[in-house]
This record gives C-alpha cells, structure tokens and sequence, in this order.
C-alpha cells in the first residue's frame, strides 16, 4: 500500500491514464485540420466554427451513442482495435442520415482498470474511422471505476455533431410517390442486437475462440467485423447529385422495416422485397444455431443492409452507379406509394416516431 497516494490504493491508476494519452496522441492528432485548435489534452476541445459562415441557414446535427454489448465479445476476444469504427459508424452515420456533414467528435471510455495499451488501440480505431468519415476527434475522456466494472471490462460512449444547410435537410417531407428504396450494403451485424447473438452462443455453449467452419474463421473474428461507414460516400453522392436523395435511414436496434418506416411520411408505405438480396452467411448460420427463421429476427438485426436511401426515381440509376463506383455495393429493394391500401401486417411507428408503413414481402434470395 502507497500511503502517499491513497487514490491509487483505491485502485485509480492516474499515471496509467497519463500513458494512454501518450500512446493514442499521434492516431487523435491525424483528425485535426486546420479547424482543430488546442491539441490533444485539454479540459474542451476547440473547433473553429468560421466554416458555419458560408451558409446561408446553418443547422447543427448532434448525436450521440455506444456499442452496446459488442464490448463483451472484443473483450472476451482480447482484441480492441475494431470497437471504435463501430462507434464512429453508430454516431456519424446518424448524423449524415438528416443530409449533414460531420464536423467534430468526443468520446468516453469507462473501464475498471486502465491498461494504457488496450485503451490506445480502442482509441485509434475511432481516430482511423473519424479520419475516414472527414470527423475531427477534437476530444475524449477515460475514466477508471474499480468495484463497478472488472479490470478487462470497459464500455465506450461518443457524441459529434455536423452542419447541414436547412434547405438541404434530408426527411420525410422530402419524399415522394414512387420514390425507390435503395439499400446500402452490411458489413456484418453492425453494433445491434448482440444480447440476441451472445444468448445464441450461451445456449450452444459455444466459445467465442471457436472456429465456425460455415464461416471460415472464429465465431468472434465475425462478430467483431466493424460497422461499414457510409458518410463519405453519401456526401459524395449529394454532391454529385444534388436533390436526388430525398431520405436516409440508418439500420439500427429495430431492423430495417422499423427505422426506414421512421423516415417516411405518414400515409406512404413500402414493401421491402427479400428475394432482393441473400443475407450474410452470418445471419443465416446464427438463424441456423438458434432454431430461428431468418424472417423472425428481422427485428434484431439488419439482414445485411446498413443504410437505406429513399431517391428520386429519376436518379435511381445514378445513385447506384456512384455508389457502386465507390466500392460499395447497393441495389434496389422497393419502392414508396402513397396508394391507399390496407395496412395490416406494417411497421408503421418506431422509437415514438409515426411514420410511413414498411413490410417484408416475398422470401430470400437463395444466391
């Protein structure tokens, strides 16, 4: 015991702290422009905001959000490097679903012991994604809390906000009849529903170190694939093709017919055709070892489609062809109507949003 400092014999460790900063300064610092002033360290980051100037009505879009209990799995793995893309992604790409450009981003990290390396590697994960996204890491905290979590446990928080110019907000107003569904291809299950996938795992007793010969790697290898980043690409596209994306929606916790449902406006309705694409190999395997149908947990996880853009059906063909120019797969999946019909059997309200109506129809494509 160190009478001299009785807050690390209460198990805070500051100068492990002081490390961890050390050891991640050079990753936060490749996000900073020009506009960052202030460096790594300091009690607020600082972003100038003159580039708000050039617009005519500047609207800011914050959010903020976790990984939710992918933690567990990057833990139980020891592998810590792809957890911040999946932070990045879950925040940012929100951000970009309302039409705006992500300006800054802060993060925090609470663990129950610092290990200076472990946080540095979380930590240049997000910077990685944050430079790809155009998103300046203009800040972040780390905190220890011995007693409350376990000294491998930690969980990881982040906020950003961007700038989007008002006449250029992305929503339900801008959507029209005979709009087509596009949707942007998963990388995997992103960062939702995973207390689904770790009861799986749990009730076969399987390991998260074990080898999956249906997927060609560790269950965990899989698991922990980042959550894909969509903003760059899609900024790119509203600058090409100004005015042709009318709506975005992010595919989180609820699945794709609940958050699309929640960017549609009331009196609208889609249907989402599955023989449009084949789920990922690890949707189908975790169906498989749970005893579900694939079309029962489409409320859980994505299916494999991360993002779904709502266009005009006139730049359909050019949305497509810019996306796919960039590497990332899309493809169509429906359309929106403003017909009258039954609606019987839709999604039509999520996370206290009433919306448009969005169902599944048909069965899943078998290639």
């Amino acid at each position: 015991m160190n009478k001299n400092n009785p807050y690390a014999n209460s198990g805070v460790d500051t100068k492990a702290g002081d490390l961890a900063v050390e050891l991640m300064r050079k990753a936060v610092s490749r996000t900073h422009g020009a506009e960052v002033l202030g460096g790594v360290g300091g009690f607020a980051g600082l972003y100038d905001a003159s580039e708000l100037l050039r617009y005519k009505r500047p609207l800011l879009a914050s959010a903020t959000d976790g990984v939710g209990t992918k933690v567990a799995i990057a833990q139980a793995m020891d592998k810590h490097d792809t957890i911040g893309q999946d932070l990045v992604a879950m925040i940012v790409d929100d951000i970009v679903v309302v039409g705006a450009k992500p300006l800054a981003m802060t993060d925090y990290i609470a663990c129950g012991k610092v290990v200076p390396e472990c946080i540095a590697s979380i930590v240049a994960g997000i910077a990685n994604a944050c430079a790809a996204t155009g998103t300046a890491l203009v800040g972040g905290e780390t905190a220890e809390h011995p007693g409350l979590l376990g000294e491998h446990e930690y969980d990881v928080a982040g906020a950003a906000f961007g700038v989007v110019e008002a006449d250029q907000l992305l929503g339900p107003d801008r959507v029209r009849d005979g709009d087509a569904v596009i949707a942007l291809a998963a990388s995997g299950l992103h960062s939702n529903g995973f207390s689904l996938v770790r009861k799986i795992m749990a009730d076969r007793a399987l390991q998260y170190t074990a080898h999956a010969a249906e997927l060609g790697t560790s269950y965990g290898e899989v698991l922990l694939t980042p959550t894909a980043l969509y903003a760059g690409e899609l900024l790119r596209v509203f600058a090409a093709l100004p005015e042709a994306v009318h709506a975005l929606s992010h595919v989180t916790g609820g699945g794709i017919a609940a958050n699309l449902a929640r960017v549609l406006p009331r009196g609208s309705w889609c249907e989402v055709d599955r023989a449009s694409w084949r789920p990922l190999p690890v949707f189908e395997h975790l169906a498989e070892l749970g005893g579900y149908e694939l079309p029962q947990l489409e409320g859980a996880w994505n299916m494999g489609i991360g993002m779904t853009a709502v266009v005009a059906a006139d730049k359909t063909a050019q949305v497509l062809e810019l996306l796919e120019c960039q590497q990332l797969t899309a493809w169509q999946v429906g359309n929106v109507s403003f017909g009258a019909r039954d609606l019987a059997g839709f999604n039509t309200e999520a996370k206290g949003v009433k919306g448009g109506a969005v169902r599944f129809v048909g069965e899943y494509s078998a290639a």
